[in-house]
């Protein structure tokens, strides 16, 4: 049976599988759901078969919340024999597809990362045969399909394709940061990967550069500035917390002890509002809608806290708060949410507008 596989963070299997089911249905593609909780994993078992590349095609992966990565199945479990894997494989996938690269993956689990070594040890003569065999093309050729081989054991694999322009460009959507040592809190992680997720990197000359001023709404103790000031913005922190010291030094950091939802910016010169403060998720996204539709920065990368029942509705709730808000006033934007990898129990959202805001700054 031909499946869509997606990986999201363990615990949000229910989620992930809402999500992908409504989508589908609204491009007419219906199928069941198949999941395990906590391993990070769901099927979604199509009732047509061609409509796995169709689903692909017509649905960007950044469009899905809590799908990490995502592929279409090939092949439905593979068991793999003691000897000769290679072999098996590569009879198994036959030469009627060819594919671009080939993403060895396995579950986001304990259980999983032990065959992390399994996997490197048969990524490289498993890679050689594919190309000899003309199912992978030649180095260096990075157009086409990718092929995803998930390990589920030493004994079992499934393998799939995802679409090089729509797939993440991490294996299994996992990006590998490594914690700053500079940094007051491991939250600075979050903000790093949401920099890299959302902004494009043809676009950091631009969107991410110094001189930037920024402000960082429940900023204690700097996590969140520590990654504006690291790439040379100008930062406003708002907290009645303390800041880090490190972070004061530096001569760009400029701290109020004040509540973030009572402060304004007297100058229309901010270009990142960040904030991850710990509040009900529709009053952060009322006061982001209203932050950028006063003008008072361009752009706002904030985190949603979740509930721990009915998350997938809350979250569709939140932005549909920012959407109605930006819809009222008749402008045009660009909106995104994921649940990335350093996340927690929250999401991650990028908004901004793409024509000028509406409103004057009082």
């Amino acid at each position: 049976m031909t499946s869509i596989i997606l990986y999201c963070r363990p615990g949000f299997e229910k989620e992930c599988g809402a999500e992908i089911q409504e989508k589908a249905s609204w491009n007419e593609i219906f199928g069941y759901l198949q999941l395990t909780k906590n391993e990070g994993l769901v099927y979604f078992h199509l009732n047509n078969p061609e409509d796995g590349e169709v689903l692909m095609k017509n649905i960007p992966l950044r469009r899905l919340i809590f799908a990490r990565d995502w592929f279409v199945t090939v092949t439905d479990k593979i068991d793999l024999p003691d000897y000769n894997r290679v072999e098996a494989i590569t009879e198994v996938l036959g030469n009627e597809w060819q594919y671009a690269d080939l993403r060895m993956e396995m579950l986001d689990t304990n259980e999983g990362k032990e065959l992390s070594k399994f996997c490197r040890k048969l990524s490289v003569p498993l890679r050689q045969s594919l190309r000899k065999h003309k199912i992978l093309t030649e180095k260096g050729n990075n157009d086409g399909a990718i092929l995803h081989g998930l390990f589920l054991s030493g004994k079992e694999a499934i393998f799939g394709f995802s679409l090089a322009d729509n797939s993440s460009v991490y294996t299994m959507g996992i990006p590998r940061l490594k914690f700053p040592s500079a940094s007051p809190s491991r939250s600075t992680l979050k903000l790093d990967e949401a920099f890299l997720h959302f902004v494009p990197r043809d676009e950091w000359d631009e969107r991410l550069t110094s001189g930037l001023n920024a402000v960082d709404l429940g900023a204690a103790p700097g996590g969140w500035t520590y990654q504006l000031v690291r790439r040379g913005m100008m930062v406003t922190a708002i907290d009645n917390g303390a800041m880090a010291e490190s972070l004061m030094d530096t001569g760009q950091v400029k701290h109020r002890m004040m509540d973030g939802f009572k402060y304004i910016p007297m100058k229309r010169n901010v270009h990142w509002l960040v904030c991850d403060m710990i509040e009900k998720p529709q009053r952060v996204a009322k006061l982001m809608a209203e932050w950028l539709l006063n003008g008072y920065c361009k752009e706002a990368i904030f985190n949603l806290k979740l509930p721990m029942k009915g998350r997938y509705q809350e979250v569709t709730n939140d932005l549909q708060i920012i959407k109605d808000a930006f819809s009222e006033h008749q402008v045009k934007y660009e909106l995104y949410a994921k649940h990335l990898y350093y996340d927690r129990e929250e999401i991650t959202v990028h908004a901004r507008l793409l024509s000028p805001p509406p409103l004057k700054a009082e």
